[in-house]
């Protein structure tokens, strides 16, 4: 029934022949009803199975999910609220230690073939969920493939070490061991890649994982279950409990107060990981947490414009502005200020097409939801109210209730929403600047320290910048940062750790120390 809802839709809209791999995600989405309210009865495969819970618990509970284009309902899944704890304890080993790191990599590798084989399917159902454009769905599904084939390489080099030691007699070994059990929260912005990017290093390590996934895109999670499913991963090492937003603070807390539970990944906002950090403190669990952004970008009087603005367009406005690593404040100096806004401006104008994620001339679609609307209107409001000019923008799109212009403001101040809070939003707000100092410390000026972004063509001044911002990670005229071998991650209230690169399957390793003596 959903399927005949979505396609009345957008034939009714007059866009039919612009979709023509619609239909089959359409059939995709339809057959959740099967694999999930049926599964037992089903004995048809599809990319979305029963076995993304150990032993299939079928409950009462049901989650409506939600076109992120129209906001139609599309379908629905079982609420596994009460399979956290089954998850956990049922079938459940907390580590896989009779697995040695080559097992792990030939399924790691499995896996990532998998989804490379099916990642037209996985990104239709990213599109549909999420909203984002289909290209930029393609894009997630191979970013999400590669840290599945990164870290079946690093499942292969848990290395420790041989320490000489200080006393005679003895011989000194350091061993790395999987932590336990796992507890993965995932955003809703890029569905498939922040699960893989965690649980990858994950499996690597030996551990097994539970995952939670956002409550507006829990199909990604189940699809990338059925996958690990159809490459070996032997049931109970991955599992994946999807539930309401109304369910979502009840399982949360369940998942990180277990005390199986031995570590918690998580990535959202800084005041949820405040929340889940004070769970995990009395049992003491490891924590690693990718929070807040609110990344700024400089323009410095020496910088290439062109580049520059080509820069910005990628930073800000890549999946609707809903990234932690996009750009939310732009420092521009007053020498390049009125050539730069003239031209990101027209850029803005000439390259961005808000429109329906499986039309190929979309580069925007619609925000999450309502809320986030609502919050970028909020930001604009504020910003106009106390004197920044819109220049191009500025309202809610004609598409939908969830869809918004892109964006752009200038003659803002620091004191504005916009610059003191993430809008996590198509909004680009320009502050001017006269000085290298005054930028840095604008940058600095947040809680939070994420990315940050800088133009310059000065080499004195690219290593100086480059080294005062607190940020965890630097673009130096580069807009893009994300990289599969590249650590990733933020100071002060963006989080802990490192994901990613060799060092993200350190988060799921602990050092032993063994001595052995009367040698």
């Amino acid at each position: 029934h959903s399927a005949l809802v979505w396609l009345h839709y957008c034939r009714g809209a007059g866009k039919a022949s612009v979709y023509p791999t619609f239909p089959f995600c359409l059939i995709l989405i339809n057959r959740i009803h099967v694999a999930l309210a049926n599964s037992k009865e089903s004995k048809r495969e599809t990319l979305l199975s029963k076995r993304s819970i150990p032993n299939s618990p079928r409950l009462k509970k049901q989650m409506n999910l939600y076109w992120a284009l129209t906001c139609i309902k599309l379908g629905w899944i079982q609420s596994f609220t009460h399979a956290a704890g089954i998850a956990i304890h049922s079938n459940f080993s907390p580590t896989c230690p009779e697995d040695g790191g080559r097992e792990r990599s030939a399924l790691l590798r499995k896996w990532y073939h998998l989804m490379i084989e099916n990642k037209d399917d996985l990104a239709k159902i990213i599109t549909a969920e999420n909203g984002k454009p289909l290209k930029e769905a393609q894009g997630e599904i191979l970013y999400s493939a590669s840290f599945l084939e990164w870290f079946a390489e690093e499942a292969r080099r848990v290395y420790g070490d041989i320490i000489p030691p200080a006393a005679k007699g003895r011989r000194i070994l350091v061993l790395k061991q999987p932590v336990g059990v796992a507890t993965i929260i995932t955003p809703w912005n890029f569905p498939s890649a922040m699960i893989t990017r965690k649980v990858g290093a994950a499996l690597a390590a030996g551990c097994t994982v539970v995952v939670k996934p956002a409550e507006d895109t829990p199909l990604s999670a189940l699809a990338l279950a059925e996958l690990a499913n159809q490459a070996g991963i032997p049931a109970g090492v991955f599992n994946v409990v999807p539930c309401s937003r109304q369910q979502t603070p009840a399982v949360g807390e369940a998942l990180c107060t277990d005390p199986l539970v031995a570590k918690i990944s998580f990535t959202g906002s800084t005041a949820t990981g405040k929340l889940l950090l004070h769970y995990a403190a009395d049992t003491v669990k490891r924590v690693s947490m990718e929070l807040g952004g609110h990344a700024p970008f400089i323009v410095f009087d020496s910088a290439n414009v062109d580049q520059a603005v080509a820069g910005a367009l990628a930073s800000k406005y890549r999946n609707s502005g809903q990234t932690c690593v996009c750009t939310n404040r732009f420092l521009v100096q007053k020498g390049i200020h009125d050539t730069f806004v003239e031209k990101f401006a027209k850029a803005i104008e000439r390259e961005l097409h808000v429109g329906n994620g499986f039309d190929e001339r979309t580069t925007q679609g619609p925000l999450i939801n309502e809320k986030a609307v609502e919050k970028v209107e909020r930001h604009i409001s504020d910003a106009v109210a106390q004197g920044a000019s819109i220049v191009t923008g500025g309202k809610r799109h004609s598409l939908g209730k969830n869809f918004f212009e892109p964006t752009l403001l200038s003659n803002v101040t620091t004191n504005m929403l916009c610059t003191r809070e993430e809008t996590f939003g198509p909004v680009a707000p320009v502050i001017k600047f006269d000085t290298e100092a005054e930028a840095v410390a604008i940058a600095n000026s947040a809680n939070v320290g994420l990315a940050g972004y800088f133009y310059s063509q000065d080499p004195g001044q690219i290593w100086r910048v480059a080294e005062q911002l607190e940020v965890g990670m630097v673009g130096v005229n580069e807009g893009l940062l994300s990289a599969v071998e590249c650590p990733f991650g933020g100071v002060k209230q963006s989080g802990l750790g490192r994901e990613g690169s060799k060092y993200g399957i350190d988060e799921y390793l602990e050092v032993k120390y063994v001595c052995f003596g009367g040698l």
